[in-house]
């Protein structure tokens, strides 16, 4: 049996810390890799994830064998590699891995260019309807962006990955407009204004596309497991989740049907029994009440902000405590700042993940915040001594998949 542990380490013994396509364009030019499942390419500083899940799980309940390749992963990049709900098995994942692990080293490919490669190879292999491709990060140069999309979104815009994107919301719109193919139809958030939008609309031009933007949903309701609203002539929808950011991924899922109505043929009904069964982890969940203990994958200050918002609603004057990680290259300066107005205090951590800041790493704000190692025990401190207040677990999408899954499995216990 293969080691799915040393497949693991290899993968991530292959992060580095700068960022080109120039060894990864040379590796599929001599495998002559081409992609040609019909594919929707999302990016967007926020709401991707949650827009692809939404719009994989309508595909697969209209009856398509939907394919769906999402980041980032918790405990295994298996996760990010999905067709009809179900991971790439771990046999076939490592054995992709190690089949062609020495094309890779010789490529001195990256650990995401080697996910994004087995998986766009295993959608095509297994002769997919349709995939729902994520960015990792920015676009143009984003190791999915090597194929021409029948749909691509872009969800929002704002300063993040500073170091790899650009240093302004002008230079990041360049970057995610990358995905903007020739005559290939775009989505974009209705928050996107201002320069980001004349860039965007600058190379919708000159591919020759148009650009569709997103229209506001009506009547959102917050009920007791979600949000009911209204969109795009569809009435009383819902999503069972009360993270008011969803309701507008949800949209952005019903608009792109509606946009590909020609391809794809999908009923009211699919619509919505795709979003009322789309379950999505690390985003606004209510994983124990008493304390309540809510875990969302907040990882930017945009996301922090809007948070914030979806949190007044539900405080009800309790006392907050945050358990805060988060990775490495996030503007976590701004974050802490907004956050330090909603929680009544801060615990900063980490988490076995190779992009995740570690003790060191806060360096310049452990005179304000105390740090724990083991954000188990922390975790686990924390509902102990507050039963009546709330635990928000917030920082990175990677931390509240993994702590997610940690409650699932009863790691957290009440006294």
């Amino acid at each position: 049996m293969i080691d799915s542990m040393e497949v693991l380490e290899y993968l991530q013994s292959k992060n580095k810390g700068n960022y080109d396509r120039d060894n990864y364009d040379s590796f599929l030019k001599k495998r002559r890799f081409s992609f040609n499942v019909p594919s929707i390419h999302i990016t967007g500083t926020n709401g991707k994830g949650s827009t692809a899940t939404y719009l994989a799980s309508i595909l697969k309940h209209a009856g398509y064998k939907t394919a769906l390749y999402h980041s980032p992963y918790s405990r295994s990049p298996r996760e990010m590699i999905q067709i009809n709900g179900e991971q790439i098995s771990e046999e076939q994942f490592n054995k992709m891995v190690l089949d062609n692990q020495k094309d890779f080293d010789k490529a001195g490919l990256s650990e995401f260019e080697i996910e994004t490669y087995i998986a766009l190879t295993y959608f095509q292999e297994q002769k997919c309807d349709v995939a729902i491709i994520e960015c990792g990060m920015g676009g143009e140069i984003d190791a999915t962006n090597v194929f021409d999309p029948v749909l691509s979104i872009i969800t929002s815009i704002s300063l993040e990955h500073t170091a790899y994107l650009g240093k302004s919301v002008t230079e990041i719109a360049e970057s995610k407009g990358g995905i903007i193919k020739p005559r290939v139809p775009v989505l974009i958030g209705n928050t996107i204004k201002g320069d980001a939008l004349d860039v965007l609309t600058s190379i919708a031009r000159d591919n020759k596309t148009k650009i569709t933007t997103l229209n506001d949903y009506a009547f959102e309701k917050l009920v007791d497991d979600g949000y009911t609203f209204f969109y795009g002539g569809f009435y009383d929808l819902k999503v069972p989740t009360k993270a008011t950011y969803s309701v507008k991924d949800a949209c952005f899922a019903i608009e792109a049907i509606a946009l590909l109505s020609d391809k794809f043929n999908v009923s009211e009904a699919a619509i919505r029994e795709g979003l009322l069964s789309t379950k999505l982890k690390g985003r606004m969940e209510f994983k124990m009440n008493n304390p309540l203990v809510i875990v969302d994958g907040a990882h930017n200050p945009e996301a922090i902000q809007t948070l914030i918002a979806d949190m007044d609603k539900i405080q009800e004057n309790k006392p907050i405590h945050a358990v805060f990680a988060a990775f490495r290259d996030k503007n976590v300066s701004n974050m802490l700042s907004d956050l330090s107005v909603l929680a009544q205090e801060i615990t900063l951590t980490t988490f076995n993940h190779p992009r995740a800041r570690r003790e060191d790493e806060y360096f310049l704000y452990l005179d304000e915040f105390k740090f724990e190692e083991d954000h188990k025990q922390l975790i686990q401190r924390l509902i102990d001594e507050y039963p009546d207040d709330i635990i928000l677990v917030t920082g990175s999408l990677a931390f509240a998949f993994l702590v997610s899954e940690e409650f699932d499995e009863n790691v957290y216990l009440k006294k």
